[in-house]
């Protein structure tokens, strides 16, 4: 497992990789569960506009614009076109079903991209506040190390239960895993012929199980994840910043 320093090239990556074509794969197949709430926490207004939208629009404006594919549970279909009219919500991308598991989701919006040499990223829908500079660097790693894993290291103190007795970890080599995780599109597909297995959590998972090595990048801790409620208020409060 290797670092890359995250920083900002915003002139260059049309011109890092002129034949490549870039892809985001943004998975939303999630329901509101732990939100306690009916609508599915990708649908949930942040400052009035639905969360996945947010999320579409940071890789829309990224400078690699990459062609984006939403992955969406079939019978959230409807409601979504009904929300996009709604919020005169306009900026292209191809509609995918989800599959069981987010696994199967990312085949499935995986099946759309035939060019190996590609460079797809794989997002979580529900983390809006994912920057166009982490985008874009995270596009360009991949291009250069075949693949590049947004993480951010943990800033509390971590212990592991093993046999019902705890222990402390050393932090300093943990990190904790964001998305974008982007690879070449070859080195995924690859990786997506294994069969489903529950230890995969998520694309760098699945990937490392061929013997790949997964390469990190530096994340935001302002990338978070929108799981509990008091989540929307800490991301409209980041918003406004």
């Amino acid at each position: 497992m290797s670092g890359h320093d995250l920083t900002s090239h915003p002139d260059s990556y049309r011109d890092s990789h002129p034949k490549s074509k870039y892809y985001a794969i943004i998975v939303a197949g999630g329901s509101g569960t732990r939100m306690k709430s009916a609508v599915p926490k990708q649908f949930l207004l942040l400052n009035s506009i639905p969360v996945l939208m947010h999320t579409i629009n940071a890789f829309y404006k990224a400078n690699t614009q990459p062609q984006i594919i939403v992955v969406l549970h079939p019978d959230s279909h409807e409601y979504w076109n009904e929300l996009c009219i709604e919020h005169n919500f306009t900026i292209p991308y191809q509609l995918v079903d989800g599959g069981e598991t987010r696994f199967h989701s990312v085949k499935n919006g995986l099946s759309l991209i035939e060019d190996d040499d590609a460079i797809v990223a794989i997002h979580d829908a529900v983390r809006p506040l994912v920057t166009q500079a982490i985008i874009d660097e995270s596009f360009d790693c991949a291009g250069q190390y075949g693949n590049a894993i947004v993480a951010i290291k943990s800033r509390d103190s971590v212990r592991q239960i093993k046999d019902n007795r705890s222990q402390s970890l050393n932090r300093d080599e943990i990190y904790l895993i964001q998305t974008p995780q982007t690879f070449r599109a070859g080195q995924l597909k690859q990786a997506y012929l294994q069969p489903y297995q529950e230890k995969f959590t998520d694309d760098a998972s699945v990937v490392e199980q061929t013997g790949v090595n997964i390469n990190l990048v530096n994340g935001s801790y302002q990338n978070i994840k929108i799981t509990y409620p008091e989540d929307i208020a800490i991301a409209e409060f980041l918003l406004k910043q």
